[in-house]
């Protein structure tokens, strides 16, 4: 029985009714009731959430990044522990974590808090790990013009945790670095310090 709260926006770019179509099939399908009462508002509370974990698929990071300031500074700027939920492409389970972000700006410094709305716009998807932090430093490094980009993800992923080899505390950490980040050593080691310093 369909929430009639939850029902398709012609706007909205997810089709809501067949989300909760589906919800009520894999109920049956491993053997429960979509229709006694416990369940009957399921369907339409996961379509509902996954609208909102898959949001990305529907935005355009790039957009974050168009207000930026003229300055000169030419040093490292990070932040870091930037939180986040993203969604495992192969099984559908989130996986979370922080992500730091640090570059050196090329003429242009951008707003801090940007930064953070980058994160949670990519997040929002499925996705796997690497490829997030791959397209985080790109998209940095291409609308900036950073004279170098550096991206650091670290996830615990439930899909490894709750299921399968069962492993909690696990931790997989990615990078992606570009530009000086990439070629000179140096300036790798400080944007390293900067994130993690003495806290390794």
């Amino acid at each position: 029985m369909p929430d009639t709260d939850a029902a398709t926006d012609s706007k909205s770019p997810v089709d809501m009714q067949r989300l909760q179509n589906a919800v009520r099939e894999i109920l049956a399908a491993v053997g429960e009731d979509p229709d006694r009462e416990g369940l009957l508002e399921t369907p339409a509370r996961v379509a509902r959430m996954y609208a909102e974990l898959f949001s990305g698929l529907h935005d355009d990071p790039r957009v974050h990044l168009q207000k930026v300031f003229t300055e000169k500074y030419d040093e490292v700027v990070v932040v870091r522990d930037i939180s986040f939920n993203s969604m495992c492409e192969h099984h559908l389970l989130p996986f979370m974590g922080k992500a730091h972000i640090g570059y050196i700006p090329n003429g242009k410094v951008l707003g801090l808090s940007k930064l953070a709305r980058v994160v949670e716009s990519i997040s929002h998807r499925p996705q796997v790990q690497e490829r997030m932090t791959e397209e985080i430093a790109s998209l940095m490094e291409s609308e900036l013009d950073a004279k170098a980009v550096g991206v650091v993800v670290e996830a615990t992923h439930s899909c490894m945790t709750m299921r399968g080899v069962r492993k909690p505390g696990s931790l997989c950490v990615t990078s992606a670095m570009k530009g000086l980040f990439r070629t000179n050593p140096s300036s790798r080691a400080e944007i390293m310090q900067l994130i993690y310093g003495d806290r390794r």
